[in-house]
């Protein structure tokens, strides 16, 4: 519910602040005191149109803040979740207008976008006015609004479940469809390829290894008499090893005599001739490398060719013939085991297609049998707001053809307003008077199901006497026991039966310079005093007093 609305500097208001409360608040006030813009104030918040004009002049910016309670649970909070913002309990809508008509929004401090901002206000507040063109009025929201009525909910949620179920099955069976069909256009080459890239057996990452054995085999060959002349030159018979050796021995043998004059020497030898025989076991290993059969060399060149001719041919790099390979063979086994795969996936898509039309069938018997509780429940209420002669009806159009993930059901609300004039769309048929005592008997019908928390009336009393402005006044009454209902009214019967009455007003302010409008919650006198000032005028007597009470009396 609505639990504050703060407001600056918008059109006249400079500062005001409003505490809401659950139950029937009204708002009074002469005419041109300022309700339309406190309303178009709140529509602002909700996420309606900006407008530069709507700036106090001589404010750089307006600003509206509207902040509900909203339980756990509530859609608002799901879209909060959505789009990654805060959902701390209580829910802050903020709106920023400049005055150059650029907008800001706002929601728990948290910057968002318009529309953002209008999908939440949409799922907490409705507004109900002779001329507005939402809510209710909306066609596309009247199959909703039925279900809500009939509890349909959960048969809703399963079908659409079904549906995505019955879309998966159909999507899965055009795609293999898809794939036969492009399989057996190309099954000739599809055969011939995976045949020959199956003889040629790729193997990711061959020709790198083939092209640096390749170099290595080519540069071995100009390097190898090079190994052979040093490897001569260290362990030939040309090598100092045996000659190393044998003084080795010698020093050895006269080490006892003189150590400090030897041992130096013999180390110093030994670490030569081991050097010399590491050296020589490094060249013998490069020339077992560098030995190379030339047919291997053929043989390597041979591979190469035929992968990269092959690269060439299927417009793919050599590392990617594997995975061709694999894909040629797997449309190639498509072809012939697609069939038997066709025949499951139509079978799968057969059932889905069962499940979710008779699913769809059920529910749209129970829309029909709903439809007509809801029809009996609404034209009830249609006889004390003076509607005696007009007929609510609800048009449901079921086309198996067209299904949908709600089902197979266009819903749409119609009226009658007068026996014997042609029926039609609830928006087209009904005047402004008469669309808004529809609408009041629809929600009241509704109460609390499939509808937002805060419900606002903007006027629906226009125009009737005083036994049709009564029984508004006792569907709003009725209404808000189930949910926070605010109605602008100029109807004293409407206004005596408020749980919170608002006086709007407009005060003349630096010695009447300049206006700006006020709002006053009103204590029970001075309700009083109000309500006779809406039945008398401007002049209040005190038969408009006694009958003030009267009706404050008989609401109570």
């Amino acid at each position: 519910m609505l639990a504050r609305l703060s407001i600056r500097d918008i059109v006249l208001i400079e500062r005001l602040d409003i505490e809401f409360s659950r139950g029937l608040a009204v708002l009074t006030g002469e005419t041109g005191a300022g309700k339309s813009i406190l309303l178009d104030a709140f529509a602002l918040a909700l996420g309606g149109r900006g407008d530069a004009g709507l700036v106090r002049h001589g404010a750089e910016q307006g600003q509206v803040t509207a902040t509900f309670d909203v339980p756990k649970g509530h859609p608002a909070t799901k879209i909060l979740s959505e789009n990654g913002l805060d959902d701390s309990g209580e829910m802050i809508l903020r709106r920023v207008q400049l005055a150059d008509g650029r907008t800001r929004a706002f929601i728990n401090d948290q910057s968002i976008s318009v529309q953002t901002l209008k999908a939440v206000g949409a799922t907490l507040v409705e507004i109900h006015g002779q001329h507005d063109e939402r809510a209710l009025v909306d066609a596309s929201t009247h199959r909703q609004l039925l279900d809500a009525f009939a509890g349909l909910e959960k048969e809703v949620a399963a079908l659409e479940a079904l549906w995505e179920a019955r879309r998966t099955a159909n999507q899965a069976l055009d795609e293999h469809r898809a794939s036969m069909e492009r399989a057996a256009r190309e099954a000739d080459y599809l055969r011939h390829a995976a045949d020959e890239l199956k003889a040629l057996k790729p193997k990711d990452g061959e020709e790198t290894a083939l092209a640096e054995r390749r170099t290595t085999m080519m540069q071995g060959e100009k390097i190898a008499s090079d190994l052979r002349e040093a490897q001569e030159a260290v362990g030939g018979n040309n090598s100092p090893v045996p000659a190393l050796a044998a003084a080795v021995r010698r020093l050895e043998r006269r080490a006892a005599n003189s150590p400090a004059l030897v041992e130096p020497a013999v180390k110093a030898i030994d670490i030569a001739i081991n050097a010399l025989e590491e050296a020589d076991q490094h060249l013998s290993a490069a020339l077992v490398a560098a030995d190379f059969d030339p047919a291997e060399l053929e043989r390597i060149e041979e591979r190469l060719f035929a992968l990269r001719a092959a690269s060439r041919k299927y417009s793919t790099p050599v590392d990617g013939l594997a995975a061709l390979a694999a894909k040629f063979a797997s449309d190639v086994a498509l072809i012939d085991a697609g069939a038997e795969q066709l025949k499951k996936l139509e079978a799968a898509s057969a059932e889905a297609d069962q499940r979710y039309g008779a699913a769809a069938a059920k529910l749209s018997a129970a829309r029909a049998k709903s439809a007509e509780k809801l029809n009996k429940a609404v034209n009830a209420e249609l006889a004390p707001l003076k509607l005696e002669r007009a007929k609510f009806m609800t048009q449901i159009v079921s086309d198996p053809n067209a299904p949908g993930p709600q089902g197979i059901d266009r819903v749409e609300f119609w009226v009658q307003t007068n026996p014997g004039t042609k029926p039609g769309p609830l928006m087209k048929v009904a005047s402004g008077g008469e669309l808004s005592r529809f609408l009041l008997a629809l929600k009241v019908v509704l109460a609390d199901r499939g509808s937002a928390p805060t419900l606002v009336f903007d006027e629906i009393d226009t125009g009737v006497g005083g036994a049709v402005a009564d029984a508004i006044g006792s569907r709003l009454s009725r209404l808000a026991g189930q949910v926070q209902v605010m109605a602008v009214t100029h109807a004293p019967q409407v206004a005596a039966r408020a749980d919170q009455h608002l006086l709007i007003s407009k005060d003349a302010l630096d010695k009447g310079k300049r206006v700006a409008t006020r709002v006053n919650a009103l204590a029970a006198d001075h309700r009083r005093e109000e309500i006779a000032r809406m039945l008398a005028g401007a002049e209040i007597t005190a038969e408009a007093r006694a009958a003030a009470e009267r009706l404050l009396r008989a609401a109570s």
